[in-house]
């Protein structure tokens, strides 16, 4: 309805890429891999090889060479289909900009193309039982070492979890010093000590493998520290903009296509011998929904455009996180109620994403923190 103008010809020739191969590799499988519990290591090669992993990495390290929409582009059509794994946001779109912000030549080197081949699956490790939203509350520590460092502790809710070849982990380096004592080390899978738990059984997102992680007294030589001692608080809040921002663009694609489910479903499914789409309460749910997300969609456009030239700041990506995922919440229950029955049924699209797009109210910080957070901006501290 309100045409988007964020794409370049460029751009739409590649949404054509992800789609087909959304289509043809992912949700002919789906299915089964929410049954398991994770996707198969052979789906990450295969993106690998169609370019869909790391899309904005420089071509030089092995990536597409692209930028932030290349990446959001995967995310839409995978939310457009309704599928929620596997991990490539985490992978691409937050683990891999780490390596390329902060990471020395070596380290871009030595995980870059791999990881753009899908030869190696990245993961960031920062959520502990007792530490979510507050990263400053961790307890994991890394102790220097001759050589290097001892990391000691546990982590929890890792998406990629169960398959990470490597893992960003926010740990404690100088104890006493709070948030500006939190370094970001780089634990690859061989490494002597580390180890996974279970991949937890959550309600949603079951395609997507999210486990424990441990780390017993795990050796980590000198260049295993990804940016400056004691400066990984400060990376972490640097990333957490774009972090929010790929949250908008899924939800909002989320929130297109169960609009769309449901316009369809009403229009076909009869009550009192009358579509549902007839009935005053239906039209005007609808009609609240469509409003409702085209809002949205102006909304992540407009951000997506201020990320694109460097001009999205921590408060505007919490207003989006906040409105985009607080909406889907509501939307998606509305929609779920005019399915009747069938709403409820696992076998119908709108009773997945109802439950998959719950979580995004928690992932990448609270809808809580995100008030605190657009408070702040209006009161100060």
């Amino acid at each position: 309805m309100i045409p988007r103008t964020v794409f370049n010809e460029d751009h739409e020739i590649f949404r054509a890429t992800a789609r087909n191969f959304v289509e043809r590799e992912i949700v002919p499988h789906h299915s089964a891999w929410e049954k398991a519990g994770c996707v198969p290591r052979s789906l990450w090669t295969k993106a690998g090889a169609a370019g869909l992993l790391c899309c904005a990495m420089p071509e030089e390290l092995g990536g597409g060479g692209g930028d932030f929409l290349h990446g959001a582009i995967v995310q839409e059509e995978l939310a457009f289909a309704g599928t929620t794994g596997p991990g490539f946001h985490l992978h691409s779109d937050i683990v891999a900009p780490y390596l390329l912000h902060y990471g020395s030549e070596l380290q871009k080197a030595r995980y870059l193309p791999a990881m753009a081949r899908g030869d190696i699956v990245g993961a960031l490790a920062m959520s502990e039982p007792g530490a979510g939203s507050d990263v400053s509350a961790i307890k994991t520590r890394a102790v220097p070492v001759e050589g290097g460092w001892r990391l000691s502790g546990q982590k929890i809710f890792i998406t990629n979890g169960q398959s990470a070849d490597l893992i960003i982990v926010a740990c404690k380096t100088t104890r006493e010093a709070g948030a500006k004592g939190i370094s970001l080390m780089l634990v690859e899978a061989g490494d002597k000590g580390f180890a996974r738990g279970r991949n937890l059984e959550k309600i949603g997102w079951h395609a997507q493998d999210t486990s424990e992680l441990f780390f017993d007294n795990v050796f980590l030589p000198d260049d295993r520290l990804l940016g400056a001692l004691d400066r990984g608080f400060a990376c972490l809040m640097d990333q957490l903009p774009q972090e929010r921002l790929l949250a908008c663009v899924r939800g909002t694609a989320a929130i297109e296509a169960v609009v769309e489910w449901t316009r369809d479903y009403v229009s076909e499914r009869e009550v009192f011998g009358k579509p549902l789409s007839t009935k005053q309460n239906t039209r005007f749910k609808m009609a609240d929904a469509k409003a409702n997300a085209i809002a949205a969609r102006v909304l992540t456009d407009r951000l997506i455009e201020l990320h694109k030239t460097g001009g999205l700041d921590a408060t505007q990506a919490a207003v989006g996180k906040l409105f985009v995922t607080e909406l889907c919440t509501t939307l998606m229950d509305d929609c779920l109620q005019l399915h009747g029955g069938y709403g409820y049924m696992q076998e119908y699209p709108v009773a997945r994403a109802w439950v998959d797009n719950r979580f995004s109210r928690i992932a990448g910080g609270s809808s809580e923190i995100m008030r605190e957070l657009i408070a702040r901006f209006l009161f100060g501290r």
